[in-house]
């Protein structure tokens, strides 16, 4: 089935749909069975799996750091590609793989792209690759059944949007804020207009991440939104009390 499906198929069942974000390899992939294993048994919808990459533009100090050490430590694409496999094969909610595109570009698009249909992965976020750099990568992805997701950004205008809707499939990433992953977002009035905006845009599930980090951020983001992406703040949990709290965390967002 196909991620855009699967997320609606969820979304009957849920007021709101969680997905979280993990840097494969850091601290190890022994680590990452540990906290995925507690946030699918905790709820979790959807999980991005990041192959770590030396300049992740988008990303804060936290997950900056993850990719950094992970890279130190050795970890590969194709560690990732089989931890990504032995993961889809073990829970059965969608997985994504989430990285750069010059880790594709170097490792080979359709040598990428069919591993990753072979590992069981839905969908592909690659924020650095827009649609006018990449139509041949969007139409390699579709043939292989691998949904490109495009990012929403409140700095993108209306026309924009239309551009990014042609090309996505899954669902639609909307940015909280301008800026970098890890800081709180603030949900005001012009919050609001520019989830209006983006819900106008498309009739994909819309997702909203970079900066929800707690329960009043999810519940603030009901009947708005269909899923809430939690990256840094899981990240850091591990980092300060260990693996075995991110359960509870989980359980307790919506």
């Amino acid at each position: 089935m196909q991620l855009e499906q699967i997320l609606k198929n969820r979304r009957q069942e849920k007021e709101i749909l969680l997905m979280t974000h993990i840097v494969l390899g850091y601290p190890s992939f022994e680590v990452n069975r540990q906290v995925i294993r507690q946030m699918v048994e905790n709820g979790v919808d959807c999980i991005e799996m990041q192959i770590p990459f030396s300049e992740p533009m988008a990303d804060g100090p936290v997950i900056l750091k993850a990719n950094q050490e992970s890279i130190a430590a050795g970890t590969t694409i194709a560690d990732c590609l089989e931890f990504g496999a032995e993961m889809a094969d073990t829970y059965d909610i969608p997985f994504l793989f989430m990285t750069y595109y010059n880790i594709i570009f170097k490792y080979g698009e359709e040598k990428f792209l069919q591993q990753t249909q072979d590992a069981g992965l839905k969908g592909l976020i690659i924020p650095d690759l827009p649609p006018e750099m990449g139509e041949d990568f969007f139409r390699l992805a579709e043939e292989y059944r691998i949904a490109p997701i495009l990012i929403f950004a409140p700095t993108s205008t209306d026309e924009r949007m239309a551009e990014l809707n042609h090309w996505a499939k899954g669902f639609i990433y909307c940015v909280a804020r301008r800026g970098v992953t890890g800081r709180k977002s603030e949900f005001g009035d012009d919050f609001g207009t520019y989830l209006a905006r983006c819900r106008k845009a498309t009739d994909l599930p819309l997702a909203v991440g970079f900066g929800i980090q707690d329960r009043a951020d999810v519940q603030a983001l009901k009947g708005k939104t269909d899923m809430a992406v939690i990256g840094s703040r899981t990240i850091r949990l591990v980092e300060e009390e260990g693996p075995e709290a991110v359960g509870g965390f989980i359980a307790g967002l919506r």
